[in-house]
């Protein structure tokens, strides 16, 4: 039976994380080792706790999204490397020397500023090259109409800079039919001409990557590093997406709440504002003690979206309030106040995936997870 810990909570199984990394080392390269991507709280289910755990077990490379992430896993104690995947404002530049922090060298520009703060304190300051194939967004641009290859040179080149890498991103690796599996092997072939031409310079590229999650999933590539974020928690960003691969990922989140208030309501009632709720018969209503200020999005009420009471589906009526919301239970014995709702996770025989949510929002799995808010406490399973 699902216990109360407080008004709304999320649960983290360390032991399912622990199952996707070895689910996820069965399909690379045995030369290939991961740089886990804990970026935005580890999509919300706790970026130090994670790092953590991973680093105890092995893993030593972590991708976060900006300085502040990266000094929140160095304050705990995490003593791998850490590569800024954007940008940092050259204002935290000495973050990078005293943190000994990897920096994303996203531009020649870019890099001289670096290198221009290093040379300053007459130090050298680490990081990895960007190179844009086709992404669009960071990186120097090498792509059939840019040939940024001077510029990617020029980096390797600068004297206060420790160029230990180069990397690059892909845009359609989730997608499988023709024109982007042919998007993503052109993306391949760029970066594979960079990597040569810096052989023909006789310049060690340092560790190469460019498999996301779902560039592991999909394709088998020979580089030093891939980058899985979503896998290491057990899902990838929408459920109905096929992949090529059938690995065997467990959710490692489940998010709960409680009912603070049940009562029965009469024919023509009203639930919550708008009143766009109306009771056609007397229905058994649940006040839930969490809202959209937890992380439960707005956009689905009143969409039929449904959570677990008792191991059964109920669904969500009225509109979702910032910290509580309206199920009805009619038809299910016993429900009362204190008893456990599950918003994602399993109750009973029943579940329910965050894959829902995110389709009634429309949105991705990744976005969900993020949305769940700070003030819902993590709570993490003990290591079996």
């Amino acid at each position: 039976m699902l216990q109360s810990k407080t008004r709304a909570w999320v649960s983290i199984d360390r032991n399912a994380i622990l199952h996707n990394v070895e689910e996820i080392k069965k399909l690379l390269d045995e030369d290939s080792e991961i740089m886990a991507v804990v970026k935005a709280n580890a999509y919300g289910h706790g970026d130090t706790v994670i790092a953590k755990l991973l680093e105890n077990k092995g893993i030593h490379t972590f991708a976060v999204s900006s300085v502040d992430e990266a000094l929140n896993l160095r304050r705990v104690g995490v003593s791998g490397d850490i590569l800024i995947l954007g940008y940092t404002p050259p204002v935290h530049f000495h973050y990078l020397i005293e943190e000994n922090l990897l920096q994303n060298f996203l531009s020649l520009d870019y890099a001289e500023k670096v290198n221009e703060f290093a040379s300053a304190y007459g130090v050298k300051i680490r990081g990895h090259i960007k190179v844009d194939t086709g992404m669009g967004r960071l990186g120097i641009r090498y792509t059939d109409d840019e040939d940024g290859y001077e510029d990617i040179k020029a980096v390797y080149q600068l004297e206060h800079l420790a160029v230990e890498g180069i990397f690059s991103h892909f845009s359609v690796a989730d997608e499988l039919d023709e024109e982007n599996l042919n998007y993503t092997s052109h993306q391949i072939e760029l970066f594979e001409k960079v990597l040569e031409r810096l052989k023909e310079d006789k310049i060690e590229p340092g560790k190469r990557h460019i498999q996301n999650s779902y560039g592991i999933l999909n394709y088998k590539l020979h580089y030093d590093f891939v980058r899985p974020g979503l896998l290491i928690l057990g899902v990838t960003s929408d459920d109905a997406i096929p992949i090529k691969s059938n690995p065997d990922f467990i959710p490692a989140l489940s998010w709960h709440a409680n009912i603070s208030y049940v009562k029965t309501v009469q024919p023509e009632s009203s639930i919550s504002y708008g009143r766009h709720y109306i009771a056609k018969s007397e229905r058994k209503i649940a006040t839930v003690s969490i809202g959209y200020a937890d992380g439960v999005p707005r956009e689905v009420s009143n969409s039929g979206m449904e959570v677990l009471v008792h191991g059964k589906r109920c669904p969500i009526i009225g509109n979702i309030c910032m910290d509580q919301m309206m199920v009805d239970v009619s038809g299910i014995d016993g429900v009362c106040e204190g008893d456990v709702v599950t918003l994602v996770g399993k109750d009973g025989d029943e579940q329910i995936k965050i894959d829902e949510w995110s389709r009634k929002v429309p949105t991705i799995n990744n976005d969900m997870l993020c949305r769940i808010s700070a003030r819902v406490p993590r709570f993490y399973s003990r290591l079996k």
